[in-house]
């Protein structure tokens, strides 16, 4: 069993910065693959970024490769997400996922274990 707790989102201008964090309990956590997703108000979760469980391979949606890197320290049990030249359309609710896998998934049905999520919201 896995749990997952999301922070660091908030309310950032267009062109800002935000470093989401996620911490995970659970001795399942340094063996699998991790996973960022994000949802806007009336539409679907949508894939952001993935790693694998040694962070050898990373993926990333078209949307956000440049701007964004996912990263992780199995040491301290984290995954993180950090967001440069944020859109307004980067506003949504971020949820850091787990698998048992231990390859990074592109697919929310990959993913065996979800936080609760952190509102992120860019003004333009």
């Amino acid at each position: 069993q896995v749990q997952l707790v999301e922070s660091g989102g908030g309310l950032v201008q267009a062109g800002g910065s935000l470093r989401l964090s996620c911490a995970a309990s659970g001795r399942t956590f340094s063996s699998g693959g991790m996973g960022w997703f994000r949802q806007a108000p009336g539409k679907e979760r949508d894939f952001v970024a993935a790693i694998s469980w040694s962070s050898v391979s990373t993926y990333y949606a078209d949307s956000v490769k440049g701007r964004f890197t996912i990263s992780r320290d199995n040491t301290k049990n984290t995954v993180s997400l950090q967001m440069n030249s944020l859109k307004p359309e980067d506003t949504a609710v971020y949820y850091c996922a787990a698998r048992i896998n231990r390859r990074g998934g592109v697919y929310a049905y990959e993913y065996d274990y979800w936080g609760q999520g952190t509102q992120v919201t860019v003004s333009s």
